[in-house]
């Protein structure tokens, strides 16, 4: 995987800026590459489930959003001008693995950019109750990619 430059890297971060579901979230972008992103989102008590006499965890629709927006970031990163690409998810699988409890972090790296389809595979990690960091859930996501000219 290659760098972004700074101001592809730029216009990639001003979405997240933007965009009032991330903002929400507290997405922050730990790493982008040209086809991969790893994405951050901070614990917090908003997005867990209150599971009764049990510990809470965060619900699986967080891990399921970061797994389609890491791979629309990782995909947008194969666009000339990233911040302008146009692209829409028509496919998302996630496995869950084990319940979420901390931080969620996400990577997810484009399979293939074509002209007009995208696929990704991600991973969530968190911080497991014994401190180590485990995948919570795995996904694949395919994308109609509108690339100039179509």
């Amino acid at each position: 995987m290659t760098e972004l430059s700074t101001a592809e890297r730029s216009r990639l971060e001003a979405i997240v800026d933007e965009h009032g579901l991330f903002a929400w979230l507290g997405l922050e972008i730990e790493a982008i590459e040209h086809g991969r992103v790893v994405l951050r989102v901070p614990y917090d008590e908003k997005f867990t489930n209150l599971v009764p006499g049990g510990e809470a965890n965060v619900h699986g629709g967080v891990a399921a959003t970061l797994v389609d927006s890491a791979s629309g970031f990782a995909l947008r990163s194969t666009f000339e001008d990233p911040k302008g690409a146009a692209l829409t998810t028509t496919d998302l699988n996630v496995s869950y693995l084990r319940p979420a409890t901390d931080d969620l972090t996400v990577e997810a790296e484009v399979v293939r950019a074509g002209e007009s389809m995208g696929v990704t595979d991600a991973t969530v990690s968190s911080v497991a109750p014994d401190g180590e960091e485990k995948p919570v859930a795995v996904g694949r996501t395919s994308y109609r990619l509108f690339r100039e000219g179509q």
